[in-house]
């Protein structure tokens, strides 16, 4: 199955939608203002040590302070990599106002600051290094120990003599030359060379190294061998990819294209659409059933409804139908949006445990294609399927969308009606403190028209009650629940 990525770049933002089969699967959005600090190393400065809590809260130059934790702390560890027997506590390590190199492990998300580590690890195209380490490591889903073995072998007779960091050996070294990875060790070499000398010379909450931007990111990681073809609109940053490409990706550089349609790239693939799409609530399947997702800030939860699809022989064929297309559709919408955390899927009800099975088969074959680690548990009593994703970055919602003025989140508003109460009780209340000419009553034009129509009797009978004249006065610029009571 042959995979598309399209990049679309402007001076603002940089998007980057991957396409398999016409539909979009993956979207990822880079705005320059707010570039994600996954990776980034920074000297930091220690603000406060919490041993209550084994954490420390670190200024590395944000508007909120990040969050370093005892098990992030590399000089936690014995040298062989195994957490000592009895850790040395965090106010043994550190004190306010110590400098440190740190590195973002995790994004700031919401109201939590970045978590970091003091274990650097810079990413190359075919490894990861370690400085601090000596380890060698071999990529997880290189499962067999003769190819693991081999590489590690080759990854040794490959370093210089005075190596003393430890590497982690990616998937793309398999088909990689003896020259390419001796590269990949030269430009990690340098890179921490400059880290180094820039925690030196360099003031605290300095920026020393920063990761690559999200297009030269696609390039190194996003690319496999199911990858057709990259399209780039822009030229400028079609160059720029290219000469990244001959140093860095050269196997990618015959898949790289510079799209020069007069139709704007996402709009010819159907992506703005299905952005939109991404931002809802309801989620439709082909068969006529429908997902419902909703996002909070504890867990997702997504909802699986038959909605019209009578297309099974019985009911419980349609159940299972509408179940299998709906697993499909959860594994493309959980990438799609970026949803992470705690994941909780309220499957229709099946009393068949076979059909149960492969719902649930089928659920973790799909999200098999997800770069970001899932963990599936089986169906609980309750017939639920609870499932955690690796939260790395913000969801989709989060880097478009914000709470709503009206509603704060809440996705409801209270009725006119029950806006004229809660102004009726605030009438009263005013009254009892103070005596003024008049009350002004300044509110939506729904809430007004309501006070002149059904409801201009209960305040008829409230005039008369505190022997006071009120007012009506409608401001366009209020929502439904937003009013204010004037005393004149």
């Amino acid at each position: 199955m042959n995979e598309d990525i399209l990049i679309n770049i402007t001076p603002q933002e940089t998007r980057v939608a991957l396409v398999l089969q016409g539909a979009v699967q993956e979207l990822h959005i880079e705005r320059t203002l707010t570039r994600g600090l996954a990776g980034n190393v920074y000297l930091g400065k220690v603000v406060r040590v919490l041993p209550g809590m084994q954490s420390a809260f670190i200024d590395i130059g944000l508007e909120r302070a990040a969050f370093l934790h005892v098990a992030d702390i590399w000089e936690a560890r014995s040298h062989d990599g195994a957490a000592a027997a009895t850790p040395t506590p965090i106010e043994k390590m550190l004190f306010d106002g110590q400098v440190l190199t740190v590195q973002v492990i995790k994004d700031p998300i919401g109201t939590k600051g970045a978590r970091l580590s003091t274990q650097i690890s810079i990413a190359g195209r075919m490894l990861v290094y370690l400085p601090q380490d000596q380890h060698i490591g071999i990529s997880q889903k290189i499962e067999k120990e003769a190819d693991r073995d081999q590489l590690r072998t080759r990854l040794q007779n490959l370093l210089p003599k005075e190596e003393k960091g430890g590497y982690i050996v990616r998937t793309q070294a398999e088909e990689a030359s003896d020259v390419d990875i001796a590269a990949d060790v030269d430009y990690l070499r340098k890179t921490w060379g400059s880290i180094v000398q820039g925690a030196r010379t360099r003031p605290p909450t300095s920026l020393l190294y920063q990761d690559l931007n999200l297009a030269q990111r696609v390039l190194r990681d996003f690319v496999h061998d199911e990858t057709a073809a990259i399209q780039i609109d822009s030229r400028e940053n079609f160059n720029m990819l290219v000469e990244f490409a001959q140093v860095y990706t050269p196997s990618v550089l015959a898949r790289l294209a510079h799209y020069t349609g007069e139709r704007p790239l996402f709009d010819l693939y159907g992506v703005e659409e299905e952005i939109l799409r991404a931002l809802g609530r309801r989620v439709d399947l082909k068969s006529g059933g429908y997902l419902i997702v909703d996002q909070t800030e504890a867990m997702t939860t997504i909802d699986v409804n038959t909605g019209g699809y009578v297309g099974g022989r019985n009911f419980a064929d349609t159940i299972f139908k509408t179940n299998l297309e709906a697993a499909h559709a959860i594994a493309r919408q959980l990438r799609l949006r970026n949803l992470g955390g705690i994941i909780i899927l309220d499957f229709i009800d099946m009393e068949n445990n076979e059909h149960r099975n492969q719902v649930l088969a089928e659920l973790k074959k799909t999200l098999a294609r997800d770069r970001t680690k899932v963990s599936v548990s089986g169906f609980s009593a309750l017939g639920l399927v609870e499932m955690t994703r690796k939260r790395t970055r913000e969801s989709l919602a989060h880097i478009l969308c914000e709470p709503c003025p009206a509603c704060s989140g809440k996705g409801q508003v209270k009725t006119s009606r029950t806006i004229c109460y809660e102004i009726l009780r605030e009438l009263l209340r005013e009254a009892k403190q103070f005596n003024p000419r008049e009350f002004r009553i300044v509110a939506s034009q729904e809430v007004i028209d309501l006070f002149l129509e059904e409801e201009s009797q209960h305040l008829a009978m409230l005039g008369d009650f505190i022997g006071k004249r009120i007012s009506l006065q409608v401001e366009k610029g209020y929502h439904q629940e937003q009013y204010d009571v004037i005393l004149m």
